[in-house]
């Protein structure tokens, strides 16, 4: 039985590489072909009316999602995506999909509040590029900027950029492969992987794209110079040049002293690797004992997790729970309310947010920072 309701195949795909099916997987699923789902995508064909009940159970979505179209997608060149050479394209497709479906929920967030006003220096370069001092003083200008100084540790990255405007959500589940994204269209977001097991690591990677935001607005990035100069950013972000210079020891000519490196990682909540990245850049150490320094923690097994990683507070997005509590208390919007809006199912708007339907009872405690 064929269906009479509108239906727009770009949105089937976007739902499909939001799950992470290929078309095959998908048509198993839904026991149809790949070149029936194909086709549909193309607009060439329409799901009869249990197909396509089908294939809502299956994506998390309801009916309504296909009869509108997708409008302003995210694409790959709009956005700062850091992944790695060997990441699938069917993962950075999912991720691109799941930051299209998050922006409209931005967009219908700002409708109904007022979030935090967007406040990111933007650098200027007036070469095109960015020497090592151009990039020093924009994350001067930056803390400075958000009342952070230059001698002080921020206790919570993630915090601070969410005061500065930038929403911050998360992804479970996709790949390792991965490490964050963030776009700057209508709204600054990000979108950050959990699959770190390094607090470090996470805080390091909300800098980096922090570091797009200001080094690369307008600016297609992903290419090393461009990677390089957020990771750069974000060092200097983290641990600013003064405070460690004035820090980190004197160690030319001597062995590492790695009690001294542990006590600045759990002092700034900056990776062990990285301290010792940034003394190299800033030539408090050479490059041989830089050289032996990577050996080191690579032989120890410090790859991924370091040692006093657990000393290190760990973060989460808070702004999204704040939003939804304002939504449901002062607005008596639920969290099922939103999903509806968007056409999607609660499960789909809780991968979306990293907020589940249990939480809102826990939602009651959140002080609102819109108060």
């Amino acid at each position: 039985m064929k269906t009479d309701i509108e239906f727009y195949g770009d949105k089937l795909r976007l739902a499909r590489l939001l799950n992470g099916f290929t078309q095959q997987e998908l048509g198993n699923l839904v026991s149809v072909s790949r070149q029936f789902v194909h086709q549909l995508e193309g607009g060439s064909k329409v799901p009869a009316d249990d197909v396509l009940e089908a294939l809502c159970e299956v994506l998390k979505i309801e009916n309504e999602f296909f009869q509108s179209p997708v409008g302003n997608d995210v694409k790959s060149e709009q956005c700062h995506f850091r992944k790695r050479r060997t990441t699938p394209v069917g993962i950075a497709h999912r991720v691109l999909a799941f930051s299209t479906i998050f922006e409209q929920l931005v967009v219908y967030i700002n409708e109904l509040l007022d979030l935090p006003s967007k406040d990111i220096p933007i650098a200027e370069s007036t070469t095109g590029k960015y020497l090592n001092e151009d990039i020093e003083r924009a994350a001067e200008k930056c803390r400075k900027q958000w009342g952070l100084g230059i001698d002080t540790p921020i206790a919570k990255v993630t915090r601070v950029l969410e005061n500065a405007g930038i929403v911050i959500t998360q992804f479970e589940g996709v790949s390792e492969k991965v490490d964050a994204l963030s776009l700057n269209r209508k709204y600054p977001i990000i979108v950050r992987n959990t699959a770190k097991e390094s607090v470090c690591r996470m805080r390091f990677d909300l800098a980096h794209e922090c570091g797009h935001f200001v080094l690369h607005d307008g600016v297609e990035t992903g290419d090393k110079e461009t990677e390089g100069e957020a990771d750069r950013f974000a060092s200097a972000f983290i641990f600013p040049r003064s405070a460690f210079v004035k820090e980190f020891p004197n160690m030319c000519e001597k062995r590492i002293n790695w009690d001294v490196v542990y006590q600045l990682k759990v002092r700034w909540g900056m990776s062990a690797r990285a301290i010792i990245y940034r003394a190299h850049q800033l030539r408090l150490i050479t490059a041989q004992q830089y050289r032996s320094a990577n050996v080191y923690l690579n032989r120890s097994g410090q790859t991924k997790v370091e040692k006093y990683d657990d000393r290190i507070q760990p973060e989460q997005p808070e702004l999204l729970e704040s939003i939804f509590h304002v939504l449901r208390e002062q607005l008596s919007i639920s969290f099922a309310a939103v999903a509806k809006k968007l056409d999607v199912s609660v499960a789909m708007l809780s991968e979306i947010t990293g907020i589940h339907p249990d939480d809102e009872s826990r939602l009651n405690n959140v002080v609102s920072i819109f108060s």
